[in-house]
């Protein structure tokens, strides 16, 4: 199989500072998005160290055994949590309280292991639809799943950007995990809520479907900026071909 990968993030229209990160590492098959959070500062150091946790944890045991990519993955971003808590705790006050969302996956010999923590996402494109693999810990999510309000009420609800689970505000963190087999003709996209937060995932599978998928990550980044470019915008496409 070849993997072809997209990726970028931008500042916005609105925010001063950058606070997300992504990596695309395709020489260990690892890719990231991580939207941080706290202080002036907190947010842009917390998703930073958290995506650089990770990709040191990753690189450390890429050569273990394909059934424990998962855990290695899980305890990398238990790792990171535990490293962004210690820094918040006894540095700077204006990193109090950071925090990271982090949406990835690594991919080894056709496998590809995610794992989740925050309202980043993570969405597949087919030619046979479009669906969102990760689940968001979010207090919106929250009110959808106990139906308090509906998906259409949504969009109108406030304190719609609270995350119930992030990286590094506390020391310990559940990580949502998933694996599943990589197909020839799947298209993965990962990104932050700065993008899935302004655009629909009806325009996002537009895209994937009528524009080149080399194309997808810059037109995304342009339709959130043009809805209203409030937060940080950050994508990855990763097309198995």
């Amino acid at each position: 199989m070849e993997i072809q990968v997209w990726g970028a993030t931008d500042v916005g229209l609105r925010r001063e500072i950058n606070q997300d990160t992504i990596l695309v590492d395709q020489d260990l098959g690892l890719y990231i998005v991580a939207d941080g959070m706290g202080g002036h500062r907190g947010g842009e150091v917390a998703s930073a160290m958290a995506v650089e946790t990770v990709r040191e944890i990753v690189s450390e045991n890429k050569g273990v055994r394909k059934e424990e990519s998962l855990m290695v993955l899980v305890e990398a971003y238990k790792e990171a949590s535990k490293r962004i808590f210690f820094r918040a705790e006894n540095e700077q006050e204006d990193l109090a309280g950071m925090g990271t969302t982090m949406v990835g996956f690594w991919m080894r010999n056709g496998v590809m292991y995610i794992a989740n923590v925050g309202d980043s996402r993570l969405y597949m494109w087919t030619d046979e639809g479009f669906w969102q693999l990760t689940e968001d810990h979010s207090l919106i999510n929250d009110q959808i799943r106990a139906g308090v309000i509906s998906e259409e009420e949504a969009p109108h609800v406030v304190g719609r950007n609270v995350i119930t689970r992030s990286v590094g505000f506390e020391r310990e963190v559940q990580v949502d995990t998933l694996q599943r087999e990589v197909k020839p003709g799947d298209v993965y996209v990962l990104c932050s809520d700065g993008l899935s937060g302004l655009i629909s995932d009806q325009e996002i599978a537009d895209l994937c479907k009528k524009k080149k998928k080399s194309a997808v990550v810059t037109e995304g980044i342009s339709m959130a900026k043009k809805a209203g470019g409030d937060d940080n915008i950050s994508a990855i496409v990763v097309q198995i071909s």
